[in-house]
């Protein structure tokens, strides 16, 4: 009996020790992929990966994109307080690019690259048009709203006006414009291209450049800087994150920035 009872022991106690091994093994493991997934991605990332770099745009603020090309490329690249979006949003995509001349017709073709270029926009783009001399002129509404929101464009960015707010609200299509108006281009206007640089509220706007839009307003990242631009943007926004608490705590926003560098 005693013979039995030092090796059921024995036993017991191997396994206990089998079992703690288990364990600091599991958490050494759990505690490797943890640091793998926070290890923040580099700019070589974003570009090997560009959907990848879409996707965490989404997740970035405008204002710190903002920052980031000013402190990069020392330009102003968003637009000005002039476009509105219809409800509040975010959205982040490549540009579709398309442009109305101003141009008084009876063609009823006048406008059928415009209703192309939509058909042939893929899921996650953004819709960016320049309607000349159009803060009064809908350059969209419902219908061609309707139809971006079935192919799953991220959202629009209009240098004109918008219309049929209740349809585009019904089925949460983002649009971002100078505002609201009844008009429209049908007759006024004619199709000037798609995938052109288009000068949209004073910014210029390549095919493919990324579009960033939440309620601070509307960025426009060159595409050839857009990793960089990323990169940076990110550790603006994750300081800025970080001074909110501190400043709740020790009531002081002089000493917040003394400690983060950020304002």
């Amino acid at each position: 009996m005693k013979q039995f009872s030092l090796v059921s022991a024995f036993r017991s106690r191997a396994l206990r020790l089998s079992a703690a091994a288990i364990v600091v093994c599991g958490s050494l493991f759990t505690a490797n992929l943890i640091v793998h997934a926070d290890a923040p991605k580099t700019a070589a990332d974003y570009q090997a990966d560009p959907a990848l770099m879409i996707d965490a745009y989404r997740h970035v603020e405008a204002a710190s994109v903002s920052d980031a090309i000013e402190q990069l490329l020392h330009e102003k690249r968003y637009m000005s307080h002039r476009m509105q979006s219809i409800f509040p949003a975010k959205f982040a995509g490549p540009a579709l690019t398309v442009k109305l001349v101003k141009q008084e017709n009876r063609d009823a073709d006048a406008l059928s690259g415009m209703l192309k270029a939509i058909d042939s926009g893929g899921p996650g783009s953004v819709y960016v048009m320049q309607v000349e001399d159009g803060a009064d002129i809908a350059g969209m509404g419902g219908l061609m709203g309707t139809a971006m929101f079935s192919r799953g464009f991220a959202g629009a960015v209009v240098d004109g006006g918008v219309r049929d707010l209740p349809q585009l609200k019904k089925i949460g299509f983002p649009v971002f414009s100078t505002g609201p108006v009844p008009s429209t281009s049908v007759s006024h206007y004619r199709f000037g291209g798609m995938n052109i640089p288009v000068d949209c509220d004073g910014v210029r706007v390549n095919p493919n450049d990324i579009i960033v839009a939440d309620q601070d307003g509307v960025v426009v990242v060159p595409r050839d800087k857009a990793a960089e631009i990323l990169v940076l943007a990110q550790k603006l926004d994750n300081s800025e994150h970080s001074m909110y608490p501190f400043i709740e705590k020790f009531h002081s926003i002089q000493e917040a920035v003394k400690q983060f560098g950020r304002i």
